[in-house]
């Protein structure tokens, strides 16, 4: 999420929105097409995480999920050719996306998904829309070379503030057992995605990002399946519901294809600025679902938490816009893949 500077396509006029005969039309409704996918992307990701709460209700959690990659993969494995991507990588391109889909899908999404079988999925999406305050943390204790400034680190007391403010609104339920477990795990996922966030923007990426993200869904729900046998019982298949079978559709198709690709398409014809609202409307999308779906608990706290802990992201946004050095922002533009999807 990066920062204001803006990267029009080709063609675009340089300032203002005044006509210009010497700019195709076609270039707007280029233009248009993209705010239409950075809709579809802050709509959908808003509603993954109540489709991975239906979805969890009649499945194994991490047989749940590692179908939905493994699934998204194959297909977008299977649609690389007709994209014409070329499949020449080499070893250490392969390790480069398996260890952050590991990371961010497997130990990230894998374990939101079984946290939701406990906790409500707007409470999941509070929790998640922190992540960016992990990322600053890591990044200070690893030695990122980046001195923190007034801005982030009142982005970093304002998270502390919304954190305090989750607990405290949920504060009866922590007594229950799995409750606590869900939530400690739910922390401990946002931790593993901020991780993999930052192992990616470090190694820098040389494939294609089609190639990445398929690599990425592949290792990550290779691994989900794999923690599968051992983490899952496996009698819940008995009972498994139409809901949940078309929320494991719905996920595959929309969260993790057409929304992604709806998310390269903006990232390419927006400015990246513009593009980074999703992260502060998915939270929302999702507490707003999960109330009028599900019966989700929703309480001023809850509205304080939502208000502060967007606050928080947003100030630490701007401070690293602040920090980060112009020409930079579109090599980010291009380097951002799955790594912004943050865990829907």
């Amino acid at each position: 999420m990066s920062g204001h500077l803006l990267i029009r396509p080709p063609g675009f006029p340089t300032s203002g929105n005044q006509y210009n005969p010497m700019f195709p039309s076609c270039m707007f409704k280029e233009n248009t097409r993209a705010y239409l996918a950075l809709a579809v992307v802050c709509v959908v990701w808003g509603t993954t995480y109540l489709a991975m709460r239906v979805g969890v209700t009649g499945f194994p959690a991490f047989l749940f999920s590692g179908l939905r990659h493994c699934t998204a993969a194959l297909i977008l494995w299977l649609v690389l050719p007709f994209l014409k991507k070329k499949f020449s990588f080499r070893y250490r391109d392969v390790i480069r996306q398996v260890i952050p889909g590991i990371l961010m899908l497997g130990l990230g999404n894998g374990v939101i998904g079984w946290a939701e079988k406990y906790i409500p999925s707007g409470l999941a999406a509070l929790i998640v829309s922190i992540m960016p305050l992990y990322v600053v943390v890591i990044n200070f204790i690893t030695g990122d070379g980046r001195d923190l400034n007034k801005k982030i680190v009142t982005g970093l007391l304002l998270g502390c503030v919304g954190i305090v403010l989750i607990f405290k609104d949920n504060l009866s339920d922590l007594g229950d057992a799995r409750y606590f477990w869900g939530v400690i795990a739910t922390f401990l996922a946002s931790l593993a995605w901020a991780a993999g966030t930052i192992y990616m923007k470090k190694s820098a990426a040389t494939t294609d990002p089609y190639i990445n993200t398929a690599l990425q869904l592949t290792s990550g729900g290779l691994s989900l399946i794999l923690a599968s046998f051992f983490l899952d019982d496996y009698s819940e298949l008995q009972t498994v519901s139409s809901d949940s079978i078309w929320a494991l559709v719905y996920l595959i198709l929309f969260g993790s294809l057409l929304s992604y690709f709806c998310y390269l398409y903006a990232i390419r014809n927006l400015p990246v600025g513009l593009v980074a609202v999703y992260a502060y409307i998915n939270p929302f999308i999702a507490v707003g679902l999960g109330f009028l779906i599900l019966n989700e608990k929703v309480t001023p706290y809850t509205a304080i938490a939502f208000a502060t802990t967007v606050t928080g992201v947003y100030f630490i946004n701007a401070g690293y816009r602040k920090k980060k050095p112009r020409e930079e922002v579109k090599d980010t533009a291009q380097a951002q893949t799955l790594e912004d999807t943050k865990v829907s």
